[in-house]
Order: C-alpha cells, then sequence, then structure tokens
C-alpha cells in the first residue's frame, strides 16, 4: 500500500457522515506504518474497543470503512481470518459489522467479517508478526496477498452495495 495521509484517510470513508469522519480517531504514526508490508491500512479506536476502520486502495482511490467489533463472548478457541486465513486462538479474530454505503446504510443495512482483531492481516501472511500454529500451505506469499487482496476486495464491494 502507498503511504497516506490524515487527510486522504478521511475523505476516504464510504460508511460515515461527514461530521463522523471529522472525529474518528486517525493513527498518530502514520509515517512509521510499514507501508510496503501493508495490504490495507486497519486500526482499532484506541478510545473506544468496540470501533475500527479499515482503508484500502481500491481501481477508484482509498476506500475507507467504519466497522463495529463484536463484544467476545464465550471460551477461547481457534478462529480463522475471513480475509487473510489466519488462525487464532481465543480474541485473535472478532466479528467486524460495517455499515453499509449509501440508502442501504441509512436504512440500517450492515455486512460482516470475522477479520483478525488487530488487523494486522498483512504481517501475518508475511511472517511478520506471529498467530501461534500456522497452518501448512503451498501457496507462495505473493499468492496469500492476491488472495488476501481478493477477499478484502469482495467484503468492500458488499459495503458498497
Amino acid at each position: 500500500m502507498m503511504p497516506t495521509t490524515e487527510t486522504e484517510i478521511r475523505a476516504s470513508f464510504v460508511n460515515c457522515t461527514k461530521g463522523e469522519t471529522k472525529r474518528l480517531a486517525v493513527p498518530r504514526d502514520l509515517a512509521d506504518r510499514p507501508w510496503a508490508d501493508l495490504d490495507f491500512l486497519g486500526w482499532r479506536d484506541p478510545a473506544a474497543d468496540e470501533r475500527a476502520y479499515l482503508v484500502a486502495e481500491s481501481d477508484t482511490g482509498l476506500v475507507g470503512v467504519a466497522l463495529r467489533v463484536a463484544p467476545q463472548t464465550g471460551r477461547a478457541r481457534r478462529n480463522m481470518c475471513s480475509l487473510c486465513l489466519t488462525t487464532h486462538t481465543g480474541d485473535g479474530v472478532s466479528l467486524m459489522t460495517a455499515r453499509k454505503a449509501g440508502r442501504d446504510g441509512r436504512q440500517g443495512n450492515s455486512v460482516g467479517a470475522y477479520i483478525c482483531a488487530d488487523l494486522a492481516c498483512s504481517l501475518y501472511l508475511r511472517g511478520k508478526r506471529d498467530a501461534g500454529r500456522r497452518l501448512d500451505e503451498t501457496l507462495t506469499v505473493p499468492q496469500k496477498v492476491e488472495r488476501t487482496t481478493a477477499n478484502l476486495a469482495a467484503f468492500l464491494r458488499k459495503v458498497l452495495g
């Protein structure tokens, strides 16, 4: 992913009002992010555990999505991220829902996916972050990146409706 600025990030959100976009917490460490290793920028709101944000490049430019993180319930078990297919034990994967863009979102419609709770999918699939026991795969890292970007694009298409 290409490095991006706070202004570009705020302008990219498709499922927020202008007021919500102004108030959302953009990471302060943008200059320190490992941009070359990121397929998308994802972060959790440090002031509100139930909020997360995801910004990805698309054919039309940046697409930002505000997400709601479901609270963890039940006992710890192994779960898989639907974007990068990394498996985590415990609370490493969370159900995240996004209000749909436009009229559908104003009517209360949303879509959800199980995603790495820290939104560090790019780092897990490149081996830069460890989630514990890894599944044996014959795919190369570029193939894993391609699969993850395709899964992310499918999720974003659902949000955009």
